[in-house]
């Protein structure tokens, strides 16, 4: 017969397999709430890049349907760039202040819709207006993405998170050019283009139905006595802020050369066939895409994210000096570039945790509305140095300034690690 101590100790045992039972079905119920959360952003990051490639592989079917210059149709991508990239910054503003689910289903929305409509375009003049209109709904993606995986997926996932974030974008540069062609080639540009806007619609339609998942509270307006927010002009203007800036802004100019001219410069001066260039890029991307994802699952294990980033642009650096330098490697063209694509690809987690870091306590929209413009003005600026280089005759050049980019990028990791730390010692002091 139990004694009433045997009796407490049964009691006890119960008590806490009960507690154990309850805790796993929170962590249980958090990982399907927080894999719920990365598919939804996944799924609207995939569709923003889907939507920006939908025209650039059709431009030899316009110039000649329309009868316009490849000039002409390239000031399609040129508007639409630059008012996404002047966008971009308001749109982080926007999501302090009224919240990021409502406004990536509005951008989502308003993207798709432009592209469906560049479908009906009966003539060229038609057509422009509607990218900087575009451009505007692409604008939300970035400060609006990451302000809700911030907010809405566990810390001991961040990582893989901003991992999948990543690669679903890569997926979707990598899916547009066949997806859009094959629409195209069966039937014709008008259609094409009108399919994947209904595509993005009926994305944007999930999105809105799933708005509750996705809401977070908004930032507390600070109670009477209280500090006031800061001021957008002195939040951006802090030196944490500025080297992130930094860091994507060279990072971004150097992909963009890798990605545009990387091909031309292996064939006129190494002597690859162009289906070895071609090759050496598709390596590139590849690798990068493999290196996103190892990069999420290093981000969460580890606490020194800035010693992660600079280690891979580092090696990323060095591996174009390289190339730069020792036409020999030619021969070794292929896995160079896809330890470089992965060197560059693991650091991208491991970098939005830092910023997310340095956005503590401020903003998390506008930081990384800001930094992330950073990528537009990389993206703008470098074919006009590549294509310069390229047309002097100097196709080694290419490599040097992709290297010395990636190596110029790599101190300003540990000036936002330093920034991060000394703006937290005074609160640690109080």
């Amino acid at each position: 017969m139990p004694t009433a101590g045997a009796a407490v100790m049964i009691d006890w045992r119960r008590a806490i397999k009960g507690l154990q039972s309850m805790a796993a079905l929170a962590e249980s119920q958090r990982g399907e709430r927080d894999v719920a959360v990365i598919s939804l952003v996944g799924i609207a990051h995939y569709m923003s890049h889907v939507l920006q490639l939908a025209l650039p592989p059709l431009f030899p079917i316009l110039h000649a349907g329309f009868g316009v210059s490849f000039t002409e149709l390239g000031a399609f991508v040129t508007l639409f760039y630059l008012a996404s990239g002047l966008g971009q910054t308001a749109a982080g503003v926007l999501v302090d202040r009224y919240g990021a689910p409502r406004l990536l289903a509005a951008g989502l929305t308003l993207l798709s819709g432009s592209i469906a409509l560049a479908g009906l375009a009966g003539s060229y003049w038609m057509l422009l207006p509607l990218a900087p209109i575009a451009g505007l709904g692409n604008s939300i993606f970035h400060p609006a993405d990451l302000s809700i995986l911030s907010h809405r997926v566990s810390e001991r996932r961040l990582g893989r998170a901003y991992a999948v974030h990543g690669l679903s974008g890569s997926l979707g540069y990598a899916t547009s050019p066949v997806l859009v062609t094959l629409l195209a080639a069966y039937a014709n540009w008008h259609v094409a283009l009108g399919a994947v806007g209904l595509i993005g619609l009926a994305a944007a339609a999930v999105i809105f139905a799933r708005l509750p998942l996705l809401d977070y509270p908004p930032a507390a307006s600070p109670a009477a006595g209280a500090a006031r927010r800061t001021p957008y002009l002195q939040l951006i203007g802090q030196p944490v802020v500025l080297m992130a800036f930094g860091y994507f802004a060279m990072t971004s100019f150097a992909g963009s050369g890798m990605q545009t001219f990387s091909i031309a410069a292996l064939t006129s001066g190494y002597g690859l066939a162009l289906h070895a260039a071609t090759l050496a890029l598709t390596g590139y991307l590849i690798g990068s895409a493999l290196g996103m994802v190892a990069g999420g699952f290093l981000a969460d294990h580890t606490q020194r994210h800035d010693r992660v980033a600079m280690t891979g642009i580092a090696f990323a650096a060095l591996l174009m000096l390289s190339i730069a330098v020792l036409p020999a490697v030619a021969a070794f063209m292929l896995p160079i570039t896809i330890m470089a694509g992965m060197a560059n690809g693991a650091t991208g987690p491991s970098r939005d945790v830092l910023v997310r870091r340095a956005a503590a306590g401020v903003g998390t929209g506008s930081v990384f509305g800001f930094v992330y413009s950073g990528f537009d003005l990389g993206s703008s600026t470098a074919p006009l140095l590549f294509g310069v280089l390229l047309d002097h005759g100097a196709p080694h050049a290419i490599f040097l300034a992709i290297g010395l980019s990636f190596a110029l990028a790599a101190p300003t990791v540990m000036q936002v690690r330093q920034r991060i730390a000394a703006r937290a010692q005074p609160t640690a002091a109080e």
